[in-house]
């Protein structure tokens, strides 16, 4: 090396006493869930009397914690297999009423609203039967099967003036909610990009579930279960009870994980759109089981000009995490903590370029810009690194909650159905795209996606 040559690696260490001292971290603690439930009381006329629609996995979960919520009540419960009859009445009580038929709880005028939890497939049907029926209704996620259903969810919510919320928990986190509030202040600048991962590794992740030892057409009605599906299969316990493996009753790693993803993006951004643009990629590369959906799918979104990323897989776990990329900072978020680190946007030493300066002109270069930069550099404050964590936080209660609250006083829920539709789009176009193995479009006066 010459005596004039620099490297860019010594030239950024004789000018690094220019830039500001190193990033401070510190760690803020948040609070558990500040509703005070168990201090709520209700009188008998304000008690919310639910029926459930589905009492499987979810749908359990979903009962045994309805009914723990102050002022609300199982009226009854349907279900296709007799087994979760007998379920949902260990869970609620020995002589609950129970039915194969979920439209007998549509026609009780007794019961107040309804919770359903059941396969993709039948999410358009059980919603539109619900709120015209005039009651309000909780709808797990992914909203819709297909992006025509969604939109025909969408319509008969309007027309029927019913709440609908689905159930997306994560715009009830009140980790997303201190994200929330990050974005809105304005402290990560202009947004740049946004990545989002979650990965399981053991079969039970991969909805390998094990069916139930007695299930058959005696105890189960099989076909009505299948729905509209054509063809029909013949009685199958594994389908029953790995559906989601299958395009023809659920929509795979999209529906069940990326709308999580999303739902979470969207409401920490402030957003309720579709993306107009998506392109997936993804395969059945290791739980070659029979299923048609694919175990590892990632895809890129453009949401009206902003990237976003996206990646799911069944065979490495991957814990929910969050990167949003701004020009001001980083914001990471995960299932129990919000981290911000602020990035300054501004050259905190001289440019490195200027190395490929001719000595004299590199000096002179160097001369101004300590002039310039020097006094206005010492005077920036301090840059601090902020990560507020929280522990043993179940954002299922609040959002069952909101959805009873909203019940009673007919205010509306966040994720009501045009939030749940727009979520559900991005899972629908992640599918598409992966299928057709081309980017796809969403078209919003005709509501189709194109290719």
């Amino acid at each position: 090396m010459t005596q004039d040559s620099y490297s860019r690696r010594e030239f950024l260490g004789v000018t690094a006493a220019a830039a500001t001292g190193s990033v401070a971290a510190r760690t803020i603690f948040l609070n558990s869930d500040p509703s005070a439930d168990a201090l709520r009381t209700f009188a008998p006329s304000d008690t919310l009397r639910f029926g459930i629609v589905g009492v499987g996995m979810e749908g359990s979960g979903l009962l045994s914690t309805a009914i723990n919520l102050p002022g609300v009540q199982c009226a009854a419960a349907a279900d296709l297999y007799d087994g979760r009859h007998t379920l949902a009445r260990e869970i609620v009580r020995p002589d609950l009423p129970v039915t194969r038929r979920y439209r007998e709880l549509l026609d009780n005028k007794d019961i107040d609203c309804i919770v359903a939890a059941v396969p993709d497939h039948w999410h358009r049907q059980v919603v539109i039967d619900s709120v015209n029926a005039g009651k309000d209704i909780y709808c797990e996620k992914p909203m819709s099967h297909t992006a025509a259903d969604g939109v025909a969810m969408v319509d008969a919510a309007k027309k029927s003036g019913r709440i609908v919320q689905i159930g997306s928990q994560r715009v009830s986190s009140q980790v997303c909610a201190k994200a929330k509030e990050i974005i809105a202040q304005g402290l990560l600048g202009d947004m740049m990009l946004v990545e989002g991962w979650l990965g399981r590794n053991d079969p039970t992740g991969a909805w390998q579930y094990p069916p139930p030892f007695d299930l058959s057409p005696q105890n189960l009605d099989w076909d009505t279960w299948q729905g509209d599906v054509r063809p029909k299969r013949p009685f199958d316990p594994i389908l029953f009870a790995r559906w989601r493996c299958w395009k023809e009753y659920g929509t795979g790693v999209a529906g069940d994980l990326l709308v999580h993803l999303v739902s979470g993006m969207m409401y920490m951004l402030g957003l309720n759109e579709p993306p107009t643009r998506a392109a997936a990629v993804g395969g059945i590369r290791h739980w070659k089981d029979g299923r048609n959906m694919p175990d590892v799918h990632a895809v890129v979104y453009d949401y009206s000009g902003l990237p976003v990323y996206m990646r799911l897989n069944l065979a490495c776990e991957m814990p929910e995490t969050y990167r949003i990329q701004g020009s001001r900072g980083l914001l990471e978020v995960t299932g129990s903590s919000v981290s911000f680190t602020p990035q300054l946007g501004i050259d905190t030493y001289p440019s490195y370029y200027t190395g490929s300066f001719p000595r004299a002109m590199r000096e002179e270069y160097l001369r101004r810009w300590h002039a310039e930069n020097d006094e206005k550099l010492a005077k920036l404050p301090a840059q601090e690194s902020v990560t507020y964590r929280m522990a043993d936080f179940d954002d299922l209660a609040p959002h069952l909650r909101t959805f009873f609250d909203a019940v009673r006083s007919r205010k509306p829920v966040t994720e009501d159905v045009v939030f749940g539709h727009n979520a559900a789009l991005a899972c629908h176009m992640a599918n598409e795209s992966y299928f057709k193995k081309t980017s796809v479009t969403w078209d919003p006066l005709a509501q189709v996606i194109r290719t």
